[in-house]
């Protein structure tokens, strides 16, 4: 790694204060502190901001200024965290959605391998709601909590993650190649820029807690997960500003001095734009 990046920076950032070794245990406490620390989120790309992909870049927004990200910040971040540990990683691409919207899927997600102790291991923090905890490569269920997952082989090189019944996603498929986190610049460049994309005309941030993540997209706020609760609406702009700093973590004072009001007025649109759909819809 080019730039003066430590583990006890890293560890520090997600609040890991135990045991670090090459381990299974290790593996599991960096990943749910990870997803636990550093929130999903694309108020950069809100705020017109351009997403930089470089470990430089990546440690500034996500360690020192403890920013949150999206999926090929979020993984190319836990990725820099795992291998300060020692873990051998393999950055892959991946594609969500490909089982209902086909090939043309492939690269708007990455996920990550880790390969210990002859086992090998998907781990990911790109989803808003996604796991907790790392899942081996196994076909099969796989139970977290009260919250059920379930990996699919579907060729040699190909695998499906199913998300729990009620998540964000259906699925995602991956490959098992090994790619860099350059690979997926183009793909950033496109999700973080056209009016096309979700993330573009959606606010959203996300952060998991035991049984349940906190969703937000524009001004609603969800709960979901084994937990789940009804919708509700965020109806002024300081319970908008309390909801980013306390609930998703996120620090105000580096949206800007305007940020926040930025964002409120933004979310609102949306928000209107969204039940005029569903109104012409109905």
């Amino acid at each position: 790694m080019s730039i003066d990046v430590t583990i006890e920076q890293m560890l520090h950032r997600v609040g890991h204060h135990g045991h670090v070794a090459a381990d299974v245990e290790t593996l599991f406490a960096l990943h749910q502190a990870w997803r636990h620390a550093v929130p999903y989120e694309n108020l950069d790309i809100q705020l017109g901001r351009p997403i930089a992909l470089d470990a430089e870049a990546l440690f500034d927004k996500l360690v020192r200024r403890r920013r949150g990200g999206y999926c090929y910040e979020q993984n190319a971040g836990l990725a820099m965290l795992l291998r300060l540990a020692g873990f051998q990683v393999t950055m892959v691409e991946a594609a969500v959605l490909r089982a209902s919207r086909g090939e043309a899927m492939w690269g708007n997600h990455n996920t990550l391998m880790v390969d210990l102790d002859d086992r090998r291991w998907l781990v990911d923090a790109g989803i808003g709601d996604g796991f907790i905890q790392p899942l081996p490569l196994r076909e099969g269920p796989h139970v977290q909590g009260r919250l059920t997952y379930r990996l699919e082989r579907l060729d040699p090189d190909t695998w499906r993650f199913h998300h729990h019944p009620g998540g964000t996603i259906a699925s995602y498929d991956f490959r098992l190649q090994p790619r860099d986190i350059a690979d997926f610049a183009a793909h950033s460049r496109e999700l973080s820029t056209s009016p096309a994309s979700a993330y573009v005309t959606t606010l959203m941030a996300a952060r998991p807690t035991a049984d349940h993540t906190l969703v937000l997209l524009s001004r609603t706020l969800r709960r979901l997960g084994a937990d789940a609760t009804t919708p509700r609406t965020i109806t002024d702009v300081d319970e908008f500003a309390r909801t980013l700093s306390t609930d998703f973590l996120v620090p105000l004072d580096d949206l800007g001095p305007d940020g926040v009001a930025h964002l409120w007025h933004k979310s609102g649109t949306q928000d209107d734009l969204w039940r005029a759909r569903v109104r012409n819809t109905a």
